[in-house]
């Protein structure tokens, strides 16, 4: 009998370990539960659009209304390709959409519903709310390449994600808008609103974000401490703010009002747009905004450095775009990026030094001292790559028709930048040799020889051979100060739109040449990862930093597939790409 009753509970306790075994398999799909702080933690879910108002604005800001302006089209008018052309590109198509299954089937495998797939060690990180961020910011790519039965199984996931909290108590507003208010609207949209939790999802998650506007001067704060800011303490616009994170809101929010009616989230962002406005001129460099300014002062002329570069980027880009938006029915965001235009055109836009003696220019950085001299930083970097796209698509709409070839040397400065690595792919940031005056810039070995040292005045008894070697410098550039790549999508992104506007099929070749370089570095079993060095010599691999971001799959491998696919494919006339390539639809004149 003892044996029995032995045998018994040996069989209970294995059965409970199996229960328990099969119960955490089953939740793999369920969030985390978010980690807040004890005096902040939310016990039940809040509606937000009822969490009361400190500072109501006295009267709301209408969204532009009548028949859309004439806007000036965009696309190439594209003729019947050749039977060789299709079956290139098509091929092209396939392998894109290959590389993209790889990283999309990897991600659910090992982070599903997690924001991150780590492609290396096959596990995942949160850093953006424990919600999903690489399958909300993805929904549209998979619409976008047919992908059905996917997109089902997302919008069934989407239902399990609570945007009525969050598992970090600070959020950044602008990543938060751009990767999931704009992939909720972006797929709502391309579904023809056949989907109505992406809409009830973007306006749960549109009225959390209104009440970081719940300021004295309405301004938002853009490090939002949600938990403790707008449920429990008082709140005001910062003192300091990113320039691309305050100016990269217009189109998610005016998307959000254009589709449910509701003014407020229109009226939140314009009255951003009216402070750029009111202090464009104002700027020590007039035209142009500082990478850092100051929403609670509202004041824009104490920071110096100016550029198209990381931290101000996105906020130049939506000028235009915010333009197509509400239809032209308004001059204010044309007369920002023409005044912004003007004054890059002066001051960011060089031609660089290289053995081809190419035609090329690069958007470097520029500072204003004390003394009013402006420096000029002749940098390049990934993030500035998207301006050759912006300046296509301001010489179109605003018939600025010299400027499209400002646009492609922009192009085809990146595209040089890619070519010129050993592995194919162009460096995070990195700088080079300005030539003196742009019609007189013959390469020559000696000049570069000379700025490598000039740049190493701590260095001279080195011998230049032995810095070019050891810092892995190709000719012309004098450092290379982050050999990183981090899947980023900004060369792919103004590569695809000046091919949409120009149909040079040179550039689908140059796309083609930095797909296959990116992928051959990049790939792992699982997905595909950011690298450490790109200056790595043919045959030795670069260290993967086990990092996959969202914008993989949202952005980059996007406008890959764009590149290849026909073009009425999201059509430029009648979409408009926000900042995380989430394509918004655009009023049309009937």
């Amino acid at each position: 009998m003892g044996f029995v009753i032995r045998r018994f509970f040996v069989l209970c306790i294995s059965a409970c370990f199996l229960i328990l075994a099969l119960r955490q398999l089953t939740q793999r799909d369920e969030l985390p539960s978010p980690t807040v702080t004890s005096s902040s933690r939310i016990s039940r879910p809040v509606k937000w659009k009822d969490v009361p108002l400190r500072y109501p604005v006295s009267s709301m800001i209408a969204l532009p209304s009548g028949t859309p302006a004439e806007i000036p089209k965009i696309q190439h008018e594209f003729v019947a390709e050749t039977e060789h052309n299709r079956q290139e590109r098509e091929e092209r198509l396939a392998d894109v959409k290959e590389t993209f299954l790889h990283s999309w089937e990897g991600y659910k495998k090992h982070a599903w519903l997690q924001d991150e797939l780590t492609p290396v060690s096959g596990g995942y990180k949160n850093g953006f709310g424990m919600r999903a961020a690489t399958m909300v910011d993805t929904l549209d790519t998979l619409l976008i390449m047919g992908l059905d039965k996917e997109f089902k199984k997302a919008l069934s996931a989407l239902k399990r994600i609570d945007f009525t909290t969050s598992g970090e108590t600070t959020m950044n507003l602008f990543e938060t808008t751009i990767r999931y208010l704009g992939g909720l609207l972006s797929a709502y949209d391309l579904s023809e609103g056949k989907h109505r939790i992406l809409l009830d999802k973007a306006v749960q998650l549109g009225d959390m974000l209104y009440l970081a506007f719940d300021t004295p001067n309405r301004l938002p704060i853009t490090r939002w401490d949600w938990a403790n800011g707008a449920l429990d303490g008082e709140q005001e616009a910062p003192n300091q703010a990113l320039s691309a994170e305050l100016g990269s809101l217009s189109l998610e929010f005016t998307r959000l009002s254009q589709l449910t009616g509701e003014p407020k989230y229109f009226d939140a962002v314009q009255r951003i747009s009216n402070q750029f406005e009111k202090h464009q001129n104002d700027t020590t460099i007039p035209g142009l905004f500082p990478i850092i300014v100051n929403p609670l002062d509202e004041s824009f002329d104490a920071h110096r450095t100016f550029t198209f570069g990381g931290m101000s980027d996105s906020l130049y880009e939506y000028f235009p775009k915010q333009h197509m938006l509400l239809g032209g029915l308004v001059d204010q965001h044309r007369k920002l990026y023409e005044g912004a235009i003007e004054a890059a055109k002066k001051y960011l836009f060089f031609r660089p030094l290289n053995p081809g003696n190419q035609n090329i220019l690069l958007s470097g950085t520029v500072s204003k001292n004390a003394a009013d001299h402006i420096k000029l930083q002749p940098e390049g970097q990934h993030l500035a790559c998207f301006a050759g796209g912006m300046v296509g698509i301001g010489s179109k709409i605003f018939d600025r028709p010299d400027e499209l070839d400002i646009a492609r040397k922009l192009v085809d400065g990146c595209i040089w930048a890619y070519d010129s690595m050993p592995t194919g792919i162009m460096p995070e940031s990195f700088t080079v040799v300005p030539c003196s005056e742009p019609d007189d810039c013959t390469y020559s070995t000696e000049k570069w020889h000379a700025e490598v040292m000039n740049q190493r005045s701590f260095a001279r008894t080195m011998d230049v051979a032995r810095i070019i070697r050891e810092d892995g410098l190709q000719p012309g550039y004098t450092e290379i100060s982050d050999k990183r790549f981090l899947l980023r999508p900004e060369a792919i992104e103004s590569v695809f739109i000046l091919y949409r506007i120009t149909g040079d099929h040179t550039l689908q070749d140059a796309a083609w040449r930095m797909f296959q370089a990116i992928k051959n570095s990049t790939r792992t079993n699982i997905s595909n990862s950011a690298i450490a060095d790109v200056t790595c010599p043919p045959g030795q691999e670069s260290e993967k930093l086990d990092s996959c971001e969202s914008f993989w799959m949202a952005e980059t491998l996007k406008y890959f597939y764009l590149i290849f696919s026909e073009p009425e494919l999201v059509s430029l006339d009648e979409w408009v790409f926000n900042t995380e390539a989430h394509p918004l639809r655009r009023p049309q004149r009937t």
